[in-house]
């Protein structure tokens, strides 16, 4: 084809996914789909991210509201399908969407309000469906090879996450309970009100319980299924070797692990395999995991004449992948014998000391609105409590959303936490 038939835009669009970092990567993809669908608003929702599962771009309207629970009710509804077009319920009201599903990793697309200029023309549905599996799978390497400082935001953000539904689950817990007390006195003599408004309490109170444990889901993985998750992520890689990996399996009972303590055990085994394939006259490598209740506990060991350095940039890498989640990388070299490398990682994070906010550029004021929302405060109680109107509060957040680069209070609160603000 003669360059200047090449489908440019096109390409481009490819290469802007291809380099966009994960914080741009739903705004790149809307840029990129909107030529061949239009849609009012894209969300992404994907589990690799434990900190940020939402990755949303367009009308505020729906990308503020849209939650986890409705996500999520998407693509068990439709799980067996690659695309879904139809009415679904998104940010707290029935809307026409389109489905888009990733199968290696479980993602899940969703553009609301599709439409395209040619409805009998299947090709913008094909780009699109192209644009989403460039964007699910640099989602992937991107977690696979986070920086540090994305792995501890990950961290604060699931606790904060955590934390929150919590506290929603207890507060809403208690009000459902002591109203279904309350309707089922004897005093309330109208049988079929009682009955009726029962009912829809209990499965009210039902659904709250079910997000709370679906959020937990979400940044908690069973240790086995991490571990199996980590098998087949390794299998294309160990099929044509010629390098035989045993894979010794954890106890099933062992303490569920953190969500970025999982991917990040995944990206350490897999860079020490790497490591380890490249010396020579390795044949055999074993992996085994375990969990003290404390720690995730790795051992990797290899067959080789002990050429692996402590020092080699590959196991420096993975050594600041190590820290970034508090843990310790030792690796025990025996000239002639192989190498055995030992990683602890904790499951709880560590404490945290107040670090530099300065690159932030907050004013005064932001600041003081930071720290307050880092106490857990509305902006009521901050008004109240800085002397401004709620009004000016609201102000303030939205530009302390803008210059943190997240779009929630929880992201706000967590990366906040992430510096040592309380």
């Amino acid at each position: 084809m003669p360059l200047p038939d090449l489908p440019w835009p096109l390409l481009q669009a490819v290469a802007a996914l291809s380099d966009a970092p994960l914080s741009q990567i739903a705004e790149r993809l809307r840029d990129a789909t909107l030529p061949y669908l239009g849609s009012s608003a894209l969300v992404i929702f994907t589990e690799d991210c434990t900190g940020r599962p939402q990755k949303k771009a367009g009308e505020e309207e729906i990308t503020s509201q849209v939650s986890i629970a409705e996500l999520d009710a998407i693509r068990t509804a439709h799980s067996d399908e690659n695309s879904w077009f139809g009415e679904a319920e998104l940010a707290g009201q029935s809307r026409s969407v389109l489905a888009l599903t990733y199968p290696p990793s479980r993602a899940l697309l969703v553009l609301t309000d599709p439409h395209s200029s040619d409805p009998e023309d299947n090709a913008g549905l094909d780009l699109v469906t192209f644009l989403w599996r460039v964007a699910a799978r640099r989602i992937q390497e991107k977690v696979a090879d986070a920086p540090p400082a994305y792995l501890m935001e990950s961290r604060a953000s699931s606790a904060e996450r955590i934390r929150v539904t919590a506290e929603l689950t207890d507060m809403h817990s208690t009000t459902l309970e002591t109203l279904l007390a309350a309707l089922r006195s004897p005093l309330l003599d109208d049988a079929v009100a009682r009955s009726t408004v029962t009912d829809i309490t209990a499965k009210a109170l039902i659904k709250l319980r079910t997000l709370n444990d679906r959020t937990n889901d979400l940044v908690k993985e069973p240790v086995a299924t991490a571990f199996e998750r980590l098998r087949e992520d390794l299998r294309p890689l160990t099929r044509f070797s010629g390098i035989e990996v045993e894979f010794i399996e954890p106890p099933l009972n062992g303490r569920d692990l953190p969500g970025e303590v999982a991917h990040a055990a995944r990206a350490i085994v897999r860079g020490l395999l790497l490591a380890m394939m490249e010396q020579p006259d390795v044949s055999r490598v074993r992996t085994q995991w375990d969990c003290d209740g404390e720690n995730l506990l790795i051992n990797v060991r290899d067959d080789g004449r002990g050429a692996l350095a402590a020092d080699a940039p590959s196991i420096v890498r993975l050594d600041s992948r190590v820290q970034a989640v508090a843990g310790r990388l030792q690796v025990d070299v025996m000239p002639g014998w192989g190498a055995d490398v030992f990683v602890t990682l904790p499951l709880d994070p560590p404490a945290r000391q107040a670090g530099d906010v300065a690159g932030w550029n907050l004013a005064a004021r932001e600041l003081e609105v930071l720290q307050q929302l880092a106490d857990g405060q509305r902006n009521r109680t901050i008004a109240t409590t800085l002397g401004i109107s709620e009004n000016t509060v609201k102000f303030h957040v939205r530009n302390l959303f803008k210059k943190l680069d997240v779009g929630s209070r929880t992201e706000a609160i967590a990366l906040a936490h992430t510096h040592g603000l309380r």
